[in-house]
């Protein structure tokens, strides 16, 4: 997908896509870094959009690990669909992140490592970014990590309020510059 794709689906669904460019390869592998991808058995994407995060974490997961990409837009999922749909292990959903349980307990999956998310939680209603983020960490308990970046620091202390420690760090080789946010319970 070209990046004149990425910017019809953000004039259509502002809220929703939250940025007008796809997130750079520097912010992806900023992403990627915390992630001990030879230990880990399942990790779950939110909002993958045009697939950044997806293609390092396909690219870097084993063949036995379960990966999970959940999106709500109709254009990138299909976009998704079409390219990692036919990976062993690789699960392409339609739907919002809010639902992801749903998932879990259909593919028989008793326990998240890690979930890495690309969701616009500054414009997202509080409603879902909550019942989201929630669910999370749940999902996650103890020994998971909650990976997802956002254009400035001002819903960290939202983040502290479902997870006990987090660490951020700005990514400047982005447009616009980013920050990405580590968190666990």
């Amino acid at each position: 997908m070209n990046a004149m794709h990425f910017i019809q689906e953000y004039m259509r669904h502002p809220r929703a896509v939250g940025a007008i460019m796809p997130s750079s390869k520097s912010l992806a592998k900023k992403m990627m870094k915390p992630i001990p991808f030879e230990e880990i058995t399942c990790i779950i994407e939110y909002g993958p959009g045009t697939g950044v995060f997806t293609e390092e974490i396909v690219q870097n997961k084993r063949k036995h690990t379960i990966f999970l990409a959940i999106e709500a837009n109709e254009t990138f999922y299909n976009i998704l669909k079409k390219k990692y749909g036919h990976i062993e292990n690789v699960y392409i959903i339609h739907d919002s992140a809010e639902n992801i349980s749903d998932y879990l307990k259909q593919y028989g999956i008793e326990k998240v490592d890690y979930i890495v998310s690309g969701l616009p939680f500054t414009s997202l209603p509080g409603t879902i970014s909550t019942q989201i983020l929630h669910e999370t960490g749940s999902l996650l308990g103890a020994e998971g990590k909650f990976i997802t970046f956002q254009y400035s620091k001002v819903k960290r202390s939202f983040f502290e309020s479902f997870f006990t420690t987090i660490q951020y760090e700005k990514v400047y080789r982005n447009v616009p510059p980013a920050y990405v946010f580590v968190c666990n319970n």
